[in-house]
């Protein structure tokens, strides 16, 4: 009963009961949204903290909200602009190509002609200027000075690379050989680009081997000579310089894996390649294996990548594959072939995984006794170790700060904690010790229900919440969830490697609750819907699930909403 709790050490509680049944309520959380012994989550779906596009939407509300705040402050500056003429003190391109006469009085009416050539060649890029008038630059600037400048031709190189001028390229190309000793790696990458475009693509190979004689050339290097190679049918060049790429530890650019599953081993000329083309069955293997690289790094294809893939599968004729675009349901079932998705949940080995990585690499990492003491640290080992398994973990200080009102964030906490209380839920609150000095923001009555309703625990005011917030949670079991608003990113970042912090992810993703809406005291809380699947490349060998982005503004730590849903006929 409630009232038999007794005060246990810096206000906790004993002999709670409802521990037996903690897994069959967080278990359940989806299917029995509703009841009374649930968890109770907002009912629309999937909207939560980690759906793309939620940081924009929330940044662009607060930006809304702050404009509406300041609207006269931005007035003022508004009429500052418009009395302020655009450009001032920059150099203005002519709209026409000029005689030398015409450069020497546009140089000399300036106040300051120095470097007039690069600021004016970057002026003609920026304003994406007519290549004729950079052309007249060029020929003012060489019979003024009797040369031109290895950066004027690099400025010139840039204009001519992205207008798409290949043919002006390659006299660049052969003036630069001839007036140089060497090409800084600038040069080369925007010579690759141009050439790669070309039928003299394959100098662009010769350039790329260049550059590792020096340094490790850029993942960008390598896209654009593969996917020339795979536009003029050489699949085995494409293919090996693919390998060398992801060798040397760089990340693939989405555009060289859409030309990779657009090529099919023909020439531009649609000729076949025999010495040079790779077998269809290694051309396919290879491109899977692109899907589970997708995989294992938890990237996500953009629309037109994912369009790419849907299209290469749709051509597989004997396979008989049918793409559609989809979503899943609550339940993680597929919208369109009724599969079920991976669970978001950690598999045993993967919990453990986890749990050590980030007691060693986090809870006992080098700066985390900037945070806390020692001592704290241990005496809440000792707390927690004497607790029974707790299925929730709040942070205290960062829910009661829901409340923007500062003389109700006792108020706030303790109605968040009845919430997890009415459901038979045993919680633990972390605080700090300031919030049981009674004031107008932490009543001391509100603090007292919340000490007969949760276990408690409050660090020192100077200490860090998220150490402790973790060690409890995973302390706990695979069950535990945590109620915060913080989204854990500087702790991620501690862990060593790449796989445990897309574990990190999956774990926090399955297991982290956020307060949803306004929450008014006495009444019911929300909280945000966790999804009952992993949003990640997944496969049955007769189907694909493809989560795919189809908007441009999600966030690190957001993950796409709409699906790639590729199944195989029988």
């Amino acid at each position: 009963m409630r009232s038999s709790r007794q005060a246990d050490g810096q206000g906790g509680i004993k002999n709670r009961t409802t521990t037996h049944r903690r897994d069959e309520l967080w278990d359940n959380t989806l299917e029995e949204r509703g009841k009374n012994d649930t968890f109770r989550q907002r009912p629309s779906f999937p909207k939560s903290v980690f759906s793309a596009g939620t940081a924009k939407r929330t940044t662009e509300m607060l930006k809304r909200k702050a404009a509406l705040a300041s609207r006269d402050e931005e007035d003022h500056e508004v009429d500052t602009e418009e009395r302020t003429p655009r450009g001032v003190g920059k150099v203005q391109p002519p709209d026409r190509p000029l005689s030398p006469a015409e450069w020497r009085t546009l140089k000399e009416s300036l106040a300051n002609p120095r470097r007039f050539d690069i600021q004016m060649m970057c002026a003609l890029f920026t304003s994406g200027a007519d290549l004729n008038i950079a052309k007249s630059l060029l020929t003012f600037v060489a019979m003024e000075t009797g040369t031109l400048s290895y950066e004027l031709l690099l400025r010139y190189l840039t204009l001519c690379v992205s207008g798409g001028h290949d043919a002006e390229v390659f006299d660049i190309y052969d003036i630069m050989q001839g007036s140089f000793s060497s090409l800084d790696t600038g040069a080369c990458s925007l010579f690759i680009k141009s050439f790669s475009r070309t039928v003299r693509w394959r100098e662009a190979v010769d350039m790329l081997h260049e550059i590792k004689k020096v340094l490790t050339p850029s993942s960008r290097n390598y896209g654009d000579v593969i996917a020339a190679a795979v536009l003029h049918g050489d699949m085995s060049t494409a293919w090996a310089l693919y390998d060398e790429l992801i060798e040397k530890g760089l990340n693939p650019h989405q555009e060289t894996w859409s030309a990779l599953f657009k090529g099919s081993g023909q020439t531009e000329d649609g000729d076949e390649k025999e010495s040079e083309a790779v077998s269809q069955s290694e051309h396919q293997e290879r491109l899977l294996g692109i899907l589970l690289y997708m995989r294992n790094n938890q990237i996500y294809p953009q629309h037109s990548l994912a369009s790419n893939i849907k299209t290469w599968f749709e051509s597989l004729t004997e396979e008989k594959w049918t793409g559609s675009w989809t979503s899943p349901t609550p339940k993680g079932m597929c919208s369109c072939c009724g599969s079920e998705l991976e669970s978001i949940q950690l598999t045993a080995e993967e919990y453990q995984h986890l749990k050590d990585r980030v007691m060693t690499d986090i809870i006992r990492g080098q700066d985390v006794f900037n945070k806390t003491t020692p001592e704290e640290l241990e005496q809440f080992k000792a707390f927690v170790k004497r607790k029974p398994a707790f299925d929730v973990v709040v942070d205290g200080l960062n829910v009661a700060n829901i409340n923007k009102d500062k003389s109700k964030l006792s108020e706030m906490l303790l109605t968040v904690v009845t919430e997890l209380e009415r459901q038979g839920l045993a919680v633990l609150v972390l605080g700090r010790k300031h919030m049981l000095r009674p004031s107008r923001s932490w009543e001391r009555h509100n603090m007292n229900l919340i000490r007969q309703k949760a276990h408690c625990f409050f660090t020192e005011n100077i200490s860090e919440d998220d150490p402790f917030l973790l060690y409890g949670s995973l302390h706990s079991g695979n069950h535990c969830r945590f109620v915060s608003r913080d989204l854990m990113r500087d702790h991620k970042a501690c862990l060593p490697d790449g796989a445990t912090r897309r574990l990190f992810f999956k774990w926090q993703r399955g297991h982290q609750l956020v307060v949803d809406g306004y929450v008014a005291a006495g009444r019911r809380v929300r909280f945000q819907s966790i999804p009952s699947y992993d949003t990640i490349v997944q496969t049955s060998g007769s189907s694909w699930h493809i989560p795919y982005d189809d908007t441009e503004d999600r966030n690190t730590y957001e993950v796409p909403q709409r699906w790639l849903c590729l199944s195989k006929k029988h």
